[in-house]
């Protein structure tokens, strides 16, 4: 199914996003925020997706942030009340709740708003070609919400801020990101899309339910204190599992219904 920024399909239970603006270098701009809220909207409620990757075509870049020669203003409103980041559009979960699997597949350039697409990944590998940087500060703005995603993902403080303040003077390639637990596999660039669907097929087989409670009780639990964490946890187990326990338990329960 195709959009206008991006591609879209579906085949074995597993969605397939494909960012589209090659000769942009894959920069989002209105028409792509519009796609992938449909894609995350359209992923979060149909049962029959279980997994999705996100990739991107071209030769040179995944993403390289927001499309400035075309909105490089994007987020600054009259009312400066009713400014937002379009970023939060781009991702699965903040804006969209979506807690099925994502399988980012990242090659070539990542800059600056292109981690607003794999912060909030579950699984992101990268081929050999892959760098990873942000051009903020070169161009003296503010860097906040990305560099705060790589946090939450657990790269180092010292890292991130290497990366949020030296602009495009400092370039994490694919192995210091593996290092840095910013990916978590690299690989060929040829072998990267077809190593992402085996990845996602794989989890794709599984129970969904069961998937989507466990990506939604770690996500939640970045948020939280350890005990909350962990209360909130438990309950999502009880209330997950509970159509597996076994028949005793089952019998016993329905005692004292």
């Amino acid at each position: 199914m195709e959009r206008e920024a991006i591609l879209f399909d579906v085949a074995d239970n597993v969605a397939t996003i494909t960012l589209n603006r090659p000769d942009q270098l894959n920069s989002f701009n209105n028409a792509m925020a519009a796609d992938m809220t449909w894609a995350w909207e359209t992923i979060r409620d149909t049962d029959d997706i279980h997994c999705v990757v996100l990739q991107a075509n071209g030769e040179r870049a995944f993403c390289t942030g927001v499309d400035i020669k075309e909105q490089g203003h994007w987020f600054e409103k009259e009312n400066v009340w009713n400014s937002y980041d379009p970023g939060l559009t781009l991702a699965p979960k903040t804006y969209h709740r979506v807690w099925k699997p994502v399988v980012a597949a990242v090659h070539g350039l990542c800059a600056g708003g292109g981690q607003y697409f794999i912060n909030e990944s579950d699984i992101i590998i990268c081929s050999d070609d892959a760098v990873f940087f942000d051009p903020h500060a070169n161009v003296g703005i503010v860097s906040a919400l990305e560099p705060m995603g790589m946090l939450h993902r657990g790269v180092p403080l010292g890292d991130v801020l290497r990366w949020a303040l030296m602009g495009n003077e400092e370039r994490i390639r694919a192995e210091t990101a593996l290092r840095l637990g910013l990916v978590s596999e690299v690989v060929p660039r040829d072998d990267l899309r077809d190593r992402a669907r085996e990845i996602a097929l794989s989890i794709a087989q599984r129970n969904p339910k069961a998937i989507q409670g466990t990506i939604r009780a770690i996500w939640e639990s970045l948020e939280m204190p350890r005990t909350t964490a962990l209360h909130n946890g438990i309950s999502y187990t009880q209330l997950g599992n509970f159509p597996f326990a076994p028949p005793a338990r089952q019998d016993r329960d329905t005692q004292y219904r």
